[in-house]
């Protein structure tokens, strides 16, 4: 067994993936073809901005074809589908040279890497921006796609070859892999790259900050999840109790003897709520 830092940590992934060779193999898998790039660069940005945002990549290449991005995600943000839509669609916007030609240079494929995984616990899911007839064929013309992968939700259904890459990235969180397992040379790179005694004392800084980033946001949200506990049960608590005393309220209404102000007296609901459930009931 190899002792290897976390693939969680977005330093340690970048650590790993910007060696061209590795990114290739892993982008090349995953968009089902080859890619070729010298260079893969990290915290990339676009000088100007492109729209209101500054959009800024954890790794980013191209070749003559092809423009990738890719991005790790360890914090659950609830809204990470909208926000790699937005990346996407900026690296697509910044290829426009004019208002006479729409289509960009450049065919752009965006990886998102959910390491602690999310709410629809799939493991791959894409977005696929070619237009399709009513029958679900694809025309053809827009090859641009995103693709979401958790690795936590890998199963042994999950296709090849996304499987070994999954697999191996999900391996790490515990700092431990097994490298006989996995028969890419790229994979087996990349625990050689992320081994223990590799980790410089600036990147062990760097992953203890990230570490502390992401139990302040656990604690954060943790703390949500439980006030929105308390608020529900007390919220179902009052809706219970209403709707015992509207059972109530109309119970008495159906006496014929009691007014609309002594219901209300009894029940604590208003008259005109007694007057509601009173039209309710002759309807």
């Amino acid at each position: 067994m190899e002792k290897v830092a976390s693939l969680r940590y977005g330093v340690i992934f970048k650590k790993a993936f910007c060696v061209p060779e590795i990114f290739s193999a892993f982008v090349s898998d995953f968009i089902g073809k080859e890619i070729r790039i010298s260079k893969v660069e990290t915290e990339k940005t676009f000088d100007p901005p492109v729209g209101r945002i500054d959009s800024r990549f954890d790794l980013y290449a191209e070749d003559e074809e092809n423009r990738i991005i890719v991005d790790v995600q360890h914090v659950r943000h609830g809204d990470h589908y909208h926000r790699f839509l937005h990346y996407h669609c900026a690296a697509l916007l910044e290829q426009a040279a004019s208002s006479r030609d729409y289509s960009p240079g450049l065919e752009v494929f965006t990886i998102v890497v959910l390491t602690s995984g999310e709410r629809h616990k799939k493991d791959v899911c894409v977005t696929d921006f070619d237009p399709k007839d009513m029958g679900g064929n694809p025309l053809g013309e827009i090859p641009h796609r995103i693709f979401y992968v958790c690795p936590k939700y890998v199963t042994d259904a999950t296709p090849e070859p996304y499987r070994e890459w999954l697999a191996a990235i999900h391996d790490t969180m515990d700092e431990e892999v097994d490298e006989t397992r996995y028969r890419r040379a790229e994979i087996r790179d990349i625990f050689r790259h992320i081994r223990k005694d590799t980790i410089s004392p600036r990147e062990r800084a760097v992953m203890k900050d990230e570490y502390s980033f992401q139990r302040l946001f656990d604690e954060k949200y943790e703390k949500g999840v439980e006030k929105g506990i308390r608020k529900g049960r007390k919220e179902g608590q009052e809706e219970g109790r209403k709707e015992e005393q509207e059972k109530i309220a109309v119970r008495l209404l159906g006496m014929g003897t009691f007014s609309e102000d002594e219901i209300s007296e009894v029940t604590g609901l208003s008259p005109d709520g007694i007057r509601k459930l009173g039209s309710g009931k002759e309807g």
